[in-house]
């Protein structure tokens, strides 16, 4: 990697409101601009946001990480009658009526999806491209975790790396990395549901999913290989998702 420092965006979830005002922070010519995944579902505008991460990756190299949503995007996009279920009941609906413009009846499933294909031919690459874990230096940024129980971090499965929660967080991080992760909301790990600030497990875990879709903050933090240089946040634009 050429820039010396990285901006690192928390989950998105289709917020590009609040996307675009913390990106004013960015410095292009000097920070790789890195998602920690989620971009979309359960926010306002999911086609804009997908269609802007796209761009930055073609213009910029921005780095996206995938995350559990845009996982289930991707499964819902190839096989819509095994994923609709799953796909639907985190949100996945709000990002079928962006990208269609309209809303979509959940029964019309295989018509949405390949309609979608469709208009949209460069999103299912682009989201079977996705990696699920950049490392640099000692940083590691992934969207969700490692499985703390195995050994070497590197065998934790690709359900691990989108999804893990409990077996990540709440165990001792001997990995030797500094970890950013999105996934879970800081509220919960804060254990206060008030508060959406960047959570700090005190021995290298760092969780930066502010729940911009649920009244919280979207943050960003600018890193060098050796600290923490810059934290970045927008508070909630007025939008709540549920």
């Amino acid at each position: 990697m050429k820039k010396e420092k990285l901006f690192v965006v928390g989950d998105v979830h289709g917020q590009i409101t609040m996307l675009k005002e913390l990106l004013k922070y960015w410095k292009p010519e000097e920070e790789q601009l890195l998602f920690l995944g989620d971009l979309a579902d359960r926010g306002e505008n999911s086609k804009a946001t997908l269609e802007w991460a796209r761009d930055l990756k073609e213009e910029h190299e921005a780095i996206v990480i995938k995350g559990n949503h845009d996982e289930m995007l991707e499964k819902f996009l190839e096989k819509p009658a095994e994923h609709v279920a799953l796909y639907y009941m985190n949100g996945g609906g709000m990002t079928v009526n962006s990208l269609l413009s309209r809303k979509a009846s959940q029964h019309e499933f295989e018509k949405n999806a390949q309609e979608i294909k469709e208009n949209y031919p460069w999103l299912l690459p682009f989201l079977k491209s996705l990696p699920l874990y950049h490392e640099w230096g000692n940083y590691l940024f992934v969207h969700a975790g490692v499985n703390m129980q195995k050994e070497n971090w590197r065998d934790s499965s690709i359900r691990d790396f989108v999804w893990i929660r409990e077996g990540f967080y709440d165990q001792p991080n001997h990995t030797g990395k500094t970890i950013i992760f999105g996934h879970t909301v800081t509220a919960t790990l804060n254990k206060d549901f008030n508060n959406f600030d960047i959570w700090e497990s005190g021995d290298g875990l760092i969780g930066l999913d502010g729940g911009a879709v649920y009244g919280g903050k979207m943050h960003a933090l600018v890193l060098t290989k050796d600290e923490i240089k810059e934290h970045y946040f927008v508070e909630n634009d007025g939008y709540r998702f549920g």
